[in-house]
């Protein structure tokens, strides 16, 4: 309840019925939260990311919230996907793991539509980001193309294929040899006396040819 504004002025101030600002703070508290965990326990030998307190409340709230809720705290972990860094790579796992333990298939399609948001825009975007959707969309275990919001239309389908073209790095061709000029065969000398003796011989036709006359 503490999310929510009170007054009916803060919420047209605000354009929204959800203190912005307070979600932003939660999100990044609880993820600081956690990141803090895991470094502790990696030291001893565990470091659960899934199962543990930080990522129970990012998924109670994923469910106790409505729609315009969820997407605002979706939003707010989708903010935090930047360069490669122990913050990106957790809040990576969080969306990743709401979107597989998901039970209804409009939080799957909310955490997708923060993602393609940030991808339909001029790039360059953030590494985090493009790191998310490429293992969302090839991962088998998200099943990322057999939802049915990604086939609602033909223009939404061929939206998706364009980004996922637009993100996936072009395959890599194995080096050509170089190519090496083609030999052309070696000129064939002819003697010196050759050019001398052919002249002779014209000369002796062209004699035989006024004695006949």
């Amino acid at each position: 309840a503490r999310l929510l504004l009170g007054g009916a002025r803060d919420v047209q101030a605000n354009g929204s019925r959800y203190n912005v600002s307070l979600i932003n703070a939660l999100v990044l508290h609880v993820g600081v939260q956690a990141i803090q965990q895991l470094q502790s326990k990696t030291h001893q030998g565990a470091s659960p990311i899934t199962h543990s307190a930080p990522m129970d409340v990012f998924q109670q709230l994923v469910v106790d919230l409505d729609a315009e809720g969820r997407y605002l705290l979706l939003t707010a972990i989708a903010n935090q996907l930047r360069y490669p860094n122990s913050h990106t790579h957790y809040f990576s796992c969080v969306l990743l793991y709401l979107f597989a333990e998901a039970t209804l298939e409009i939080i799957q399609e909310q955490i997708t539509r923060v993602l393609l948001e940030r991808l339909i825009v001029n790039r360059p975007h953030p590494w985090g980001l493009l790191i998310t959707f490429i293992e969302l969309i090839k991962n088998p275990r998200y099943n990322f193309w057999g939802h049915s919001f990604v086939h609602c239309a033909p223009e939404i389908e061929r939206l998706f294929e364009r980004v996922a073209r637009s993100c996936m790095p072009p395959p890599q061709q194995p080096p050509q040899p170089p190519q090496q000029p083609p030999q052309q065969p070696p000129q064939q000398q002819q003697p010196p006396n050759a050019p001398q003796e052919a002249g002779a011989g014209n000369a002796v036709a062209v004699g035989g040819g006024g004695a006949e006359q």
